[in-house]
């Protein structure tokens, strides 16, 4: 498994494969790696003929007061994970090689990234666009796998790849949870063992969500209020947003008249903030 920590190097790597005639797909990451990651990565492995990951912790999608500086990282673990689900080549470039002096080119896909997420994160999917693109511009993927945890990211990442003209085809990957239900997350580390607990409440109410919507309820004011009360009456998490859009382009409903909708929640379980979400089907 070849380490690319330069623009150039990287080109040069993906140009080579493509002039064999070969695929690469690509999962683009923050690092600290887990088995989320990893379910990405077989996939990715599974649709293309070489599969390359990302790591950048990307300084441009985080605010004031966020958790840049205390993101979890760990580079020699990273490179043992990736590997051994098949990574052959890690692109690991750092801060000035991404965003050297002067830089000032932002992409803002208008509209959906200033809700959900976007309310109070307002920078953030400038940030997670703009990196993106340039990952598809220096690695020339012909697939990319994002997790759909991230289910807000991912509509963002194919409205800017459809509306650009990007040759990148966009997979989404199922959410991975842990046994007893918590998405895997990076950030899952920042939690005690008490909150942890508490995290559970946010799978537990999407659950509750989904088997009243099976069981006929369609009436987008209940199916909040049931998850938000499940929610609050854990003391130890706080609500950022529950709301409920429509699966494909985040249209907030009223009413699920649909063949799909999402149902996706932010909540701060101590100073931890977590996102999860769920499809709804009938």
């Amino acid at each position: 498994m070849q380490l690319i920590r330069d623009i150039a190097g990287m080109k040069k790597y993906t140009r080579d494969i493509h002039a064999a005639g070969e695929t690469i797909a690509l999962v683009p990451t923050m690092g600290y790696l887990h088995k989320g990651h990893q379910d990405l990565m077989r996939m990715g492995a599974g649709m293309a003929d070489h599969l390359v990951i990302s790591i950048f912790v990307n300084p441009a999608q985080f605010g004031e007061n966020e958790d840049l500086d205390q993101y979890p990282r760990d580079l020699q673990r990273d490179m043992e994970l990736a590997e051994s689900v098949g990574v052959e080549c890690i692109f690991f470039p750092d801060n000035a090689m991404m965003y050297p002096k002067g830089y000032s080119t932002y992409i803002q896909v208008e509209g959906i990234s200033h809700i959900l997420c976007g309310q109070s994160r307002p920078i953030h999917f400038r940030g997670v666009a703009t990196i993106v693109a340039k990952l598809f511009n220096i690695i020339s993927p012909d697939i990319a796998v994002f997790g759909q945890k991230d289910y807000q990211q991912l509509v963002i990442i194919q409205r800017m790849v459809d509306d650009l003209n990007m040759d990148v085809r966009i997979i989404g990957h199922p959410i991975v949870r842990e046994h007893d239900g918590l998405a895997m997350s990076s950030r899952n580390k920042y939690l005690s063992a008490s909150q942890r607990k508490d995290a559970l409440v946010l799978h537990q109410a999407l659950e509750y969500a989904n088997n009243i919507f099976s069981a006929g309820t369609r009436d987008v004011k209940v199916l909040k209020q049931e998850v938000t009360h499940i929610i609050k009456g854990c003391e130890g998490c706080i609500i950022d947003y529950v709301e409920i859009s429509d699966a494909r382009s985040l249209e907030p409903l009223e009413v699920i008249s649909r063949d799909k909708a999402v149902i996706a929640l932010a909540v701060r379980v101590g100073e931890t903030r977590l996102i999860d979400n769920m499809v709804l089907e009938a």
